[in-house]
């Protein structure tokens, strides 16, 4: 099983309205990527303590399924209106070096 192409983006949001507004354009666009087939996990999280940041986990099949993803009219979209949001924004691209995938277990016949 290939390990797949994986980043974490790191948003500091301006104040709580920011956040707020912010949190309702990720339900949307999320709606959009539960259709990307190469689009494996998409997951958005507040850190513990600190209300005004969200950290995105994302994980594509390759490269080619995340610039899929980029090229979406609804990452298109999530990308210009996100900037009305933010103090800061950091990506860091990850690279696996060991780890464990479970999968679902499947039905025996």
């Amino acid at each position: 099983m290939a390990s797949g192409y994986a980043l974490v983006v790191r948003f500091t949001l301006r104040d709580t309205s920011a956040a707020r507004q912010f949190d309702d354009l990720v339900a949307q666009t999320i709606e959009g990527i539960r259709t990307e087939a190469g689009t494996l996990v998409y997951t958005v999280h507040t850190p513990v303590d600190e209300p005004l940041v969200r950290v995105f986990y994302e994980l594509y099949a390759d490269r080619e399924a995340f610039q899929a993803h980029e090229d979406q009219a609804h990452t298109q979209h999530f990308l210009e209106a996100r900037e009305a949001h933010l103090s800061s924004v950091e990506v860091t691209f990850l690279n696996e070096l060991d780890g464990l995938s479970k999968r679902p277990e499947t039905e025996q016949s």
